[in-house]
Order: structure tokens, then sequence, then C-alpha cells
């Protein structure tokens, strides 16, 4: 497969501005704004005569060379007087508009986003001031503070805050139950990068529309208070009182209407106009793509491509350094008894192209290992001893952004539910073309193709037309192998699978791990597969970890564990495995449940669900035992887990 083409430099993301300068009906409307502020700004000197300046010689004319736009009653220069009166009426707008965006968007955002007693706290106060007459409340203050315009439009975008909040809050809400943000929540980012990455792009129209309306609005209210004597005092010019002046004259001059009335129609027309192209350029524009070169497969040119590390044992790679080598890691998360470690002392070592099995029940770390390596730690937690290398960076303690470049570029992640993986709203083609740009730059058009080359890859039916679909129009299946084909964009040398076919059909897992198989054949990939379904590793997996509570119990070659356990942990799932279930017995479990980590005991961790532990299990900490090459085992019995009736022992169920 051929890869898009990329840029030597960095490729920056397409500005909103420059997305609405290409709309010819928005950019007239930008255009027309401008030049109002601009006239408003330069008036002191471009206007031709002062916004007092009378000519007793010339009142009530038309336009005439020396008064583009005529005169007033007093003979005062009406172009003048617009481009000194758009100050006053285009600052009073802004003030007001500014109040809604604060106030309104602001609250309606976060009390979506938050709920809870803040919401109902939100809800209730909106009802009261949705009561309250907006215009009998501004001319009340308007008595009280006078001529203080910009006080009385601060009080105008506070009492049409709360209708603007409630369509705020509205989208809000419906974009805080996507899967998708579900999903950022659960990788453990911060509220605030959910707030912001997440949420706010999907309520940015809602927010731009009503904003822009209400910009409009506030012009044509401000020119409305003008008219009633309510704005700046006479003989300083506002659109508004220049329109009440020419009304009062507009029996001998009917012209004086025609400046002030289509120079403010615009502005309201413009503003509506631009906030919908706004909107809507902002919806269609694509995620910023960065055009890095592809970093080499070489290890020797890659940062700290060159760190030797000590070989090790039934990796596969005893000449060259693993792929991801982790020593002695414990993680830490925090919980209700503070700072509390969830894994303890892991060594597990994947070299390059080998696919890693890591087994067992829910609780027992498995995930939380995965997510360590792609720096994904809910909340708080890091790892706070041990290391974490992979392919000569040490990850532990890494600067964010080293470990930022390295996520799905150099490490994927395939879950278990696409449909949290996978954005709702947008096409998979177009989420895949997206990752192909950020990874490898190259034209959209480009990535687009390579984006319909990995569907094909990953043995979707149709690609072209998968590729224009949303994430509920596909399968099961077929969303599972998109999520695939999202994970392979970078082209990463290590792929984390996360249970990848719990919530797949028997004759689909068969394809899915097909598939897997088929991927990391071609792709020479690494995969680190976490799975409780000892099928799933025996058909994947060369070497297989085994972890409970946090700890590896077991480690070797599959084969080995499958035939001969060393640990009663591992003995006790092969037995619990359906399809080890002898005819017409009952099927046997562990009994027991996995302890919180807060709860783990000195000693063994199994201990208390062993039928084989002693005293002796529960005195000390058990290291982990070498009792064979390539073998690990944290049992001090292993010695008598054999064929006969110890390990039948080790895996009964107490009466």
């Amino acid at each position: 497969m051929t890869e898009p083409p990329s840029t030597e430099r960095r490729r920056r993301p397409a500005p909103v501005l420059r997305t609405v300068l290409r709309r010819p009906a928005a950019l007239v409307c930008l255009t027309y704004l401008a030049l109002l502020v601009l006239a408003s700004l330069t008036a002191p000197w471009l206007a031709p005569h002062g916004p007092t300046a009378t000519d007793l010689d010339h009142v009530l004319t038309g336009p005439s060379t020396q008064h583009p736009l005529g005169t007033d009653n007093l003979g005062r220069d009406v172009l003048s007087r617009l481009m000194y009166g758009g100050r006053p009426s285009l600052t009073d707008a802004a003030v007001a508009t500014s109040t809604v965006l604060v106030v309104g968007a602001g609250c309606g955002v976060t009390a979506g986003f938050l709920g809870g007693w803040f919401d109902r706290v939100f809800c209730w106060a909106v009802d009261l001031m949705l009561a309250i007459p907006v215009l009998v409340t501004l001319l009340v203050v308007l008595a009280v503070v006078g001529d203080h315009q910009v006080l009385a439009m601060t009080v105008l975008g506070v009492l049409v805050a709360p209708g603007v909040a409630r369509v705020v809050r509205g989208a809000t809400l419906a974009v805080r139950e996507e899967l998708y943000v579900a999903a950022a929540r659960v990788s453990g980012l911060a509220r605030r990068h959910v707030l912001v990455r997440h949420v706010l792009p999907r309520v940015a129209g809602p927010v731009v529309i009503q904003v822009s309306l209400f910009a409009g609005g506030a012009l044509m209210i401000d020119a409305g208070l003008s008219y009633l004597g309510f704005g700046a005092d006479p003989p300083t010019p506002t659109w508004g009182n220049m329109i009440a002046d020419a009304a009062a004259v507009t029996d001998r001059q009917p012209w004086l209407l025609a400046p002030p009335g289509v120079v403010l129609g615009l502005a309201i027309l413009a503003c509506g106009v631009l906030g919908d192209a706004v909107r809507d350029a902002g919806a269609g524009r694509s995620t910023p793509a960065a055009s890095r070169s592809r970093p080499s497969r070489n290890p020797e040119s890659r940062p700290g491509g060159n760190a030797s590390h000590t070989p090790v044992p039934g990796s596969g790679t005893d000449s060259s350094p693993a792929l991801l080598s982790i020593r002695d890691a414990t993680i830490a998360l925090p919980g209700p008894h503070g700072m509390t470690n969830v894994v303890e002392d892991l060594d597990l070592d994947i070299g390059r192209g080998e696919t890693v099995g890591l087994v067992g029940e829910s609780g027992c770390g498995k995930s939380i290992t995965g997510r360590a390596v792609l720096g994904l730690l809910p909340g708080r937690g890091e790892c706070t001893a041990g290391s974490i290398v992979f392919d000569g960076i040490e990850l532990v303690g890494a600067d964010p952004r080293t470990v930022r470049a390295l996520r799905g570029r150099r490490i994927a992640l395939v879950s278990q539910t696409p449909l949290t993986s996978l954005d709702p709203v947008i096409p998979v083609g177009r989420q895949i073309a997206e990752l192909v740009r950020r990874h490898h730059g190259g034209t959209r058009r480009a990535a687009r193709a390579r984006a319909v080359e990995l569907l094909r890859a990953v043995r979707v039916a149709e690609p072209e037309q998968v590729a224009t679909r949303h994430v509920h129009e596909l399968s099961g299946g077929m969303a599972q192998r998109v999520a695939i084909a999202l994970a392979l964009a970078g082209e990463p040398d290590l792929l984390i699978a996360d249970e990848p076919t719990t919530a797949l059909d028997a004759s689909v897992r068969a394809e899915v791990l097909d598939l897997l198989r088929q991927v990391q054949r071609e792709r020479a990939l690494a995969v680190l597969l976490i799975s409780h379904d000892w099928k799933v590793v025996s058909r994947m997996c060369r070497r297989t970890y085994v972890m409970y509570a946090g700890q590896v119990v077991e480690s070797g070659r599959t084969a080995d564990l499958l035939a001969r356990p060393l640990h009663p942990y591992t003995a006790g799932l092969l037995a619990s495995a359906p399809g080890r279930a002898a005819p017409r017995e009952p099927l046997r479990a562990i009994p027991g449940t996995v302890p919180a980590p807060h709860e783990w005991p000195q000693g063994c961790h199994f201990a208390a669900r062993c039928a084989l532990a002693t005293p002796a299990c529960a005195a000390a900490t058990v290291a982990l035992l070498e009792p064979a090459p390539d073998r690990g085992t944290r049992c001090l019995r292993h010695t008598e887990l054999g064929e006969g009736d110890d390990r039948d022992r080790a895996t009964a169920v107490p009466s």
C-alpha cells in the first residue's frame, strides 16, 4: 500500500477566517462590517467635516460634491455624522453581545456539562429571569442611570442571556450524552479538556447563531433607545438619533432617512449572514493535521533507539532489545483511601513483531497496564516506581509531549467497544483520513484514498461506501474492523488490543482474530492482547502473562501454561474455561472474588482463594520465581502443581 505524500514543513490548520473568506456572501458581510468599524475609528481623520459643524447655506440638501450624503436640518454633514455615530452604536452593541456570550453561553455550557445541583439552580434562575420583561426593565434602568449607555447595554445583555443560555444548555446536554464524550471521560481526560476539545466544538454552532442574531438585535435596540432619546445627548451623533432627526423632517427631505436606515439595516443583516457562515465553516472544518515525516523503522534512527536493554528470556528477542520493556512498575490511582496501588512490581516484555497475552479476571489491572503504556491513566494516576521503556524511550516521568507524539503514531489502541472510540457525528472514512493527515501529512484527497486502503486492508467489503457511513450504520463486527483501521492509520509499532472481541458473537470473533493475525504478520506489529478468554489467547499469543490483583502471578510460553500451569490461579482460570469442562459435570469456578486494591494482603494476593495456601503464603510478599527457563511463577508450592490430585485440589470449589 502506498503512503500519502508527506510535506517537509508542518502544515497549520486552516483557520475559520480563511474558510469564511471563501464564501462570497460572508466575504461581503465581513468586508462591510470591517468598513463600518474602520470608518468609525478613523472618523477624526477621514471625515470631511466635524460632527457638529454647520453649513447654514446648505440645509436639508441632497447628495453633492461638498456633502456626499447631504445635510440635515441644521446643515450638518450626514456622512461625517454617520462615521462619528458608528462609534457609540457599535460599542454599545459589542458590550451587549459580549455580555450575552460570557453570561448566557458560558452559563449554558457549564450547566449542561456539569449537571447536578448547578444545573438545577441554573434552570430555576433562568425560569425566573425569563419572566422579567426585557424592554420595560431596560427603560427603568435607563431612567435611573441616565445616559450611561454602556451600563444599560450590559443590563440588556444580562436580561437576554437566559434565553441564549437555555438554547446552549440544551445543545450541551445532547452532546454530553454522546458515547465519544463518555469515552473521553473514561480515558482519564480532565473535565476542562473534555469540555474544550469534545463539547465546545459541537455546541459552537448554536452559540454562534444565537450571538450573531443578538448582535444585530443589539444594534437595533440601541438605535431604538437613541430614537426615544435614551442615548447620547445631542449634538453627539448616533445612528438612532440621526434616524429620529430625519423622521422629524421627512416631509421636507425624505432622503435623510436613507443613509442611517440603510447603514443600520445592512449591519443587522450582515451580522446574521456572517454568523451563519462562521457556524458552517466551523462545522465543516477538518481536524488540524500535522505534516511530519514518518520516523524510520530502523531503531537506530529514533531518539534513544540505540539504548541497550538486557534481553528477556522468552521474549522472542534474545538477539535484540524488547520493543516494550516494563520493569518493577507500580501504578497508583486516587480513591477513597487516597493514592492506592493498583499494579505492583510489574515485569513485562514484548519483542518486535510478537503477540503477547495478558490474562486475568476483571479488576486485576490488565487495562490499567495498557493505559499506563499509553499515558492515559485515569485522574491523577501515576506510575510511582519502576520504568516503562518503549523502543529506548523512558515513558515514566517523560514530557507529556513525548508521550503524545507516540500515541497513535507508534503505539495504538483497539478497545472492546468501538462505539466509544468512533465519533458518531463524523463519517468513519473522514475520521481515519484525519488521523492519516495528522500522522503522515499529505492532501485531503490522498488521506481519503489512504483511508479507503486501510478499510480494504481490514477486509471491509465495499470500503468506498463504508467510508461515507456513520458508526450507527455499521454492525458490531464492521465497527470493530473500522476501529482496527483507525488504529493502523498511524502505522504503529505496538498495538494494544483491550478485549477486542468481547462484544462479538463467535463467528465474527473468529473473523476479527484472523484479521488481527493477518495484520500482525503483514505489518510486523507487536501486539499486547488483553483478554480473559483462554481460547483467544491460545490462538493468538506466543507468550502469556497471567495477572491477579495487580501482580503478574505466572508467565511463560502459552503452550506451556496451557499444558502445565505453575500457579493455582492459572490452573483455576483454565479449569473455569467452558471448553475444558468435562461432559455432564458442573463447571468449576474459583471461589471468592478479586480483592479491592486497598484490601490486598501482605503475602500472596491469591492466598484467600487458594486451596493450597499455607501460613507461609500469607507471611510475606512472594517474589516472582523462575522454576524453568522462560517460566515465572509467584507460587511457593508450584512444584506440587502436577497433573494429578494437587491440581484438582487447587482448583476445587469449597463445599
